[in-house]
């Protein structure tokens, strides 16, 4: 099991764009789908406090549930790059 864990909806442009950056930084991940209805996202909203998506939890850095792609994508940078 990976210290990064990735909640997206496939099909989310926000969700690719950090899709993209861990794949560009070979960073292992696993991959939680969420359900398209926010309702339904009882997971994610556990996590992180909110439905939306991505989200990502970081368990090697104590990173728990950061939401908004650009701040995941900027953290990665800074944490992996």
């Amino acid at each position: 099991m990976a210290d990064i864990t990735f909640y997206e909806l496939p099909g989310c442009p926000f969700c690719a764009k950090v899709r993209t950056k861990l794949e560009e930084l070979d960073l292992e991940y696993d991959t939680v789908e969420v359900p398209r209805s926010h309702a339904d996202r009882t997971e994610v909203e556990r996590v992180s406090g909110q439905t939306g998506v991505p989200v990502i939890t970081d368990e090697a850095q104590g990173v728990e549930g950061m939401p908004e792609s650009d701040d995941i994508v900027e953290y990665l940078e800074e944490t992996y790059a």
